[in-house]
């Protein structure tokens, strides 16, 4: 009975820590909105000093420089004087809405068991009332990929936008892949506290032999007689029509991966992590491959590699001609979806262009999930999933948001940090 109670105080302790801070999802785009005087960042690589942007019913309908173009204002305007407008940042590869609280098993639903699970959605699974995730929008965090985790293959991912009242409202696009997590040519001995040295694998052509004969009976399956979920799941990818995101990180295993995507004929891969890959880039551009790069703020994978590898490799890859975009997988790797603008701006102070640099985590990043017809960019025709900043969102001095705006819907940029914030902001200065 007392264990009872005490399971019932923690769901309840649950509930109550979520939705005392989600903020009601904003209505249905019916306005029209005229940005005037900011500075546009279009995410394709392009810059406008002083901009006109015009939203209706929900799209871009106008951008230009306002200093060439005169046009009557449309809707309410929004005079943004000295700040600086970006398309909605887009986190690639995270869990955010499958995990509330780490020590609560009741709010942690981001893997199943067993080893080979194609058929397990990340979509139904999305909680769109997440307190994690409403605290993305200050930040400019608009869109995210939530993908499984865990097993040789997890699962399928869908791309979510963060503003709505349940998964089927937040869905952009559903079961965009199947992500796989290639075996480790080698392992680290030791503990976390006290890592050992790093061993080959013993068990590593075994498993990408398991992994090549279930991908192998996934292909030969017809789908007659008895229904197989797991097979039938990997259809799609197969056939070309889906992505298949590889995880994979060290230079020999990203090798063996490109021969197993050559003998499996795959026709949509993504690498994801890929820390080696910078020895690779010829025939990542031959294969047509792109490249979730792992996270910027990082330490180096290996004892032998530069100390600031994992700043400068999304510019290597970049300047190879491999289209890169920026995942963040790893520990608080939810909270720290956050920080998605900033690892982008990271980049720069190693040599990225800041124009590009925002391509990592805008058009590039849509391109790879296949959205980049309606988003990534500020583009006439697109989704007005915008925001607009005081200074350089890629900066965190600079990164203070006025208004942000999700397929044209005027979203809330308010968080329980805020309320906190504004609370005992206002208790102090009384005294």
């Amino acid at each position: 009975m007392v264990i009872m109670k005490r399971i019932i105080y923690i769901l309840c302790a649950v509930v109550g820590f979520t939705a005392a801070a989600q903020q009601t999802p904003a209505p249905a785009a019916n306005k029209s909105y005229t940005i005037m005087n900011a500075t546009a960042h279009i995410g394709n690589g392009e810059l406008i000093e002083n901009s006109v942007i015009v939203i209706e019913n929900g799209k871009i309908t106008t951008v230009a420089d306002a200093t060439t173009v005169k046009m009557q204002p449309k809707g309410e305007v929004i005079n943004a004087t000295g700040m600086h407008v970006y398309p909605g940042i887009i986190a690639c590869n995270t869990t955010l809405g499958l995990v509330e609280i780490d020590a609560v098993k009741a709010s942690d639903d981001d893997r199943e068991i067993g080893t080979y699970n194609p058929h397990i959605r990340s979509l139904i699974a999305y909680n769109a009332e997440s307190r994690v995730v409403e605290t993305m929008r200050p930040n400019g965090v608009l869109i995210a990929q939530v993908v499984p985790r865990g097993g040789r293959i997890s699962g399928q991912s869908s791309v979510m936008q963060m503003d709505a009242w349940n998964w089927e409202d937040a869905a952009v696009r559903v079961d965009d892949g199947v992500h796989i997590n290639w075996p480790r040519t080698f392992s680290r001995s030791g503990s976390w506290y006290e890592p050992g040295p790093t061993i080959p694998s013993k068990n590593y052509d075994k498993q990408v032999d398991e992994l090549t004969q279930f991908i192998a009976a996934a292909r030969a399956y017809t789908g007659t007689g008895k229904k197989d979920l797991k097979y039938a799941s990997l259809k799609p990818v197969l056939a070309g029509n889906a992505t298949a995101y590889i995880h994979v990180n060290g230079e020999k295993a990203i090798r063996d991966v490109l021969g197993f995507i050559k003998d499996q004929d795959l026709k949509k891969v993504v690498l994801v992590g890929a820390q080696g890959a910078e020895n690779v880039t010829k025939e990542l551009v031959a294969m047509n491959i792109q490249v979730l790069a792992g996270r910027v703020h990082d330490l180096p994978a290996r004892d032998d590699a530069d100390y600031d590898m994992p700043y400068k490799f999304p510019k290597l890859l970049s300047d190879a001609g491999v289209l890169v975009a920026l995942e963040n997988s790893g520990d608080m790797e939810r909270h720290q979806a956050r920080n998605f603008p900033f690892y982008a701006g990271h980049t720069v102070g190693f040599g990225m262009d800041p124009e590009k640099a925002l391509q990592l985590v805008t058009l590039n990043a849509a391109t790879v999930l296949g959205i980049d017809k309606d988003y990534g960019s500020l583009e006439q025709g697109k989704s007005a999933t915008l925001f607009i900043s005081k200074g350089d969102a890629l900066d965190m001095r600079g990164n203070q948001l006025t208004r942000a705006f999700i397929d044209g819907r005027d979203i809330s940029l308010n968080t329980r940090q805020k309320d906190l914030n504004d609370r005992y902001m206002e208790k102090y200065s009384k005294q």
